[in-house]
């Protein structure tokens, strides 16, 4: 029984032992995560130290160069600054190398169309006094042969009154009224009509210009014998053809004669043509065509 009890009691005493122990162990290993918890809480609170004294680092760092910006003083700026110079003068000097290029060509071509204007006025002068010389010297002509003419036939300007057969008067018919209205009549000839007329005589004259007394008459004209002409657009429509300024033709007269010609204008009721042999100019009236005092007949500009 002694031997019994006596090894309870050590069993005993060895649980108690073991559990001091274990408690032991526990106390100190509580005191490890206590200690482990307090350094990751100080590590946590340096790291958001550390991140809120960089943030106000970029902070002070941003408003330091703002405020360089605004002074003009920023590194960055003046470099930026520099380069944009740079490409401005650069700008500046082409567009003035342009303008002085755009200028030059200007004034070469202001220098030649002044003389190219010069040119055509001189040519046109030249031109209008050669038209006019040869109207004043066809009207000339006109009248020297239509004075030659009226002392050839003996006639004069004097325009004879018409002799009318009046009737009597009724009783019931009423007064006749007077009709003061009535204008004289116009007996002047158109020019183309004296220019054919006057190309008759000048005939007649040189065969016997001593006997005006075989002065034939002007030949009627019969419906047959005329052509379709008119001008469109600056073009001439004859005979079924068109006709244009620079184009090569044969024009025939009724003594038929064939001339070679280059229609050199075309106006409103008439033509101008050049002969090619000695470059002189005639002028064609619409009228002339279509009563056929001339021909155009096509040729080829060879």
């Amino acid at each position: 029984m002694v031997d019994y009890y006596n090894d309870e009691e050590e069993l005993d005493s060895v649980d108690e032992d073991d559990d001091r122990s274990f408690r032991g162990r526990d106390s100190e290993e509580d005191t490890e995560d206590a200690s482990e918890t307090d350094l990751a809480k100080h590590d946590e609170d340096d790291y958001v130290e550390i991140k809120e004294q960089m943030y106000q680092d970029k902070l002070a760092s941003l408003k330091r160069q703002l405020q360089q910006l605004q002074e003009g003083t920023l590194q960055e700026y003046q470099k930026r600054m520099k380069k944009l110079d740079q490409q401005y003068k650069e700008r500046l000097r082409n567009a003035d190398l342009f303008l002085q290029l755009e200028t030059e060509q200007v004034e070469r071509n202001y220098i030649k169309e002044k003389k190219a204007a010069v040119k055509e006025f001189d040519d046109k002068k030249v031109e209008l006094k050669e038209n006019l010389i040869a109207e004043l010297e066809e009207k000339k002509k006109m009248i020297e042969n239509e004075k030659l003419t009226m002392e050839l036939t003996g006639d004069s300007m004097e325009v004879k009154p018409i002799m009318t057969r009046k009737l009597r008067r009724r009783p019931n018919d009423p007064v006749p009224i007077p009709d003061k209205r009535r204008k004289p009549l116009n007996y002047l000839l158109t020019d183309e009509q004296i220019m054919e007329d006057l190309r008759t005589l000048n005939k007649v004259r040189q065969l016997s210009p001593s006997s005006p007394e075989h002065v034939p008459s002007a030949p009627m004209e019969s419906p047959s014998q005329r052509y379709e002409a008119r001008i469109e657009e600056g073009k001439l429509y004859y005979d079924k053809r068109w006709y244009h300024k620079s184009q090569a033709i044969y024009l025939e007269s009724k003594d038929n004669t064939k001339i070679s010609c280059v229609i050199s204008s075309v106006g409103t009721n008439e033509i101008w043509v050049r002969k090619t042999s000695d470059s002189t100019k005639m002028r064609i009236y619409l009228g002339q065509l279509q009563r056929g005092a001339f021909v155009i007949r096509r040729r080829s500009a060879a």
